[in-house]
């Protein structure tokens, strides 16, 4: 009984860890942008399942930048779309990524990918 003791603490342990894990886990996708910032849509490959959001592979074709965005969380609307929004995406595509940019003090992300569209 002692020694199921530690064992038991250290799983209830490893789980809290877990649960509390931080939001550095994003979930992200990948959208094409034009050299002027407007955002295309992308082709990808995904599951032929409804419950299952991933996507194994996104292409850009024609003149889209593969850029990865994160996606909205819950309660958040993705800005709406502008010629400033596509200034700034633009100016921080640059980089590949519009992981942690913002515009207009909200995050630039896209909504999440709703099969049942």
């Amino acid at each position: 009984m002692r020694a199921l003791i530690p064992a038991v603490a250290i799983l209830l342990a490893a789980g809290a860890a877990q649960a509390q894990a931080p939001s550095r886990d994003t979930p992200t996708t990948i959208v094409c942008l034009e050299p002027g910032g407007q955002s295309v849509p992308p082709t990808c490959h995904v599951p032929a399942s409804r419950l299952d959001q991933k996507e194994f592979i996104c292409q850009c074709f024609g003149t889209g930048l593969r850029t990865v965005v994160p996606v909205c969380p819950a309660g958040v609307d993705p800005p709406p779309e502008t010629g400033k929004l596509n200034k700034a995406r633009r100016e921080g595509a640059k980089a590949g990524s519009l992981v942690g940019a913002t515009y207009e003090g909200r995050p630039i992300c896209v909504a999440p990918r709703s099969p049942l569209r």
